[in-house]
């Protein structure tokens, strides 16, 4: 029964955000493309980070994993709060379902809707550049981990918040400042020393690094050591989620 259940509140997430794909595919889609124009037309000729890659072939994986991390946040955070606040939660919570497998319902929602943006992003910005593949796997993994990662923050957020404003300053203070001081628009030793230094502690910056490094076979972080990083964060916030999640921390009133 729980295995059904599972499978049913997987489902449901994942169509939950297909029911209003124009708000949350197509949208994520065409601002990542307006990214690309105007920086890449503004800067093309005066920025070149790695040998024979040009400033709008750098962007592309950068914007691609920074639409990725921002739609997976709002998938898993945005269906907590509505339900939270809508009074639905609790039909979810009676449900024949453990903490792992809520957890994991929430957070594989989230990872499809990052993927399927991320996806987007690449096909239509992949037109104004000269697409790379060094790494397959590279890219895959940092792909997942970093819809995976930001699923569970969004969970997180989402039961941490009690209503929508709490929720969009979770959103505004820390992931939107943290995805777009992760390397998405410059490489991270074209900047002062201590700036360097404050980067090394965002773990955006290697989901972004070594993702990139799938791309080109150039990265600022080994890409092992970013994996290590990065896998150890997803970890400890998973068990963070799942232990608000059967400790029903705000969940249970």
């Amino acid at each position: 029964m729980s295995a059904i259940t599972f499978q049913t509140l997987f489902f449901k997430e994942v169509l939950r955000f297909l029911k209003v794909a124009t708000q949350t595919i197509t949208a994520p889609i065409v601002t990542a493309l307006l990214y690309l124009l105007i920086f890449g037309h503004a800067l093309e000729d005066y920025v070149q980070v790695y040998p024979g890659v040009g400033y709008t072939t750098f962007l592309v994986p950068g914007l691609v994993m920074m639409s990725l991390l921002q739609n997976s946040f709002a998938n898993s955070s945005s269906s907590l709060i509505q339900s939270k606040i809508n009074g639905s939660l609790v039909f979810i919570l009676l449900a024949p379902i453990s903490h792992w497998q809520l957890y994991l319902a929430y957070m594989l929602a989230a990872v499809v809707r990052g993927l399927t943006v991320g996806i987007g992003v690449f096909i239509m910005t992949v037109w104004f550049t000269q697409p790379a593949f060094h790494s397959p796997v590279w890219i895959l993994s940092f792909a997942f981990l970093g819809s995976a990662i930001l699923g569970t923050m969004g969970i997180i957020a989402g039961i941490w918040a009690d209503k929508y404003d709490q929720l969009a300053s979770f959103q505004n203070f820390l992931i939107m400042p943290a995805t777009f001081l992760s390397g998405v628009f410059y490489s991270l030793h074209s900047l002062p020393v201590f700036w360097q230094r404050i980067s090394e502690f965002n773990p955006f910056f290697y989901l972004v690094d070594g993702f990139r490094y799938g791309f080109f076979g150039h990265s600022d972080i080994n890409p092992w050591t970013s994996f290590t990083i990065v896998s150890i964060f997803f970890f400890l916030l998973a068990l963070l989620a799942v232990h608000l999640l059967q400790k029903g921390y705000k969940l249970r009133f």
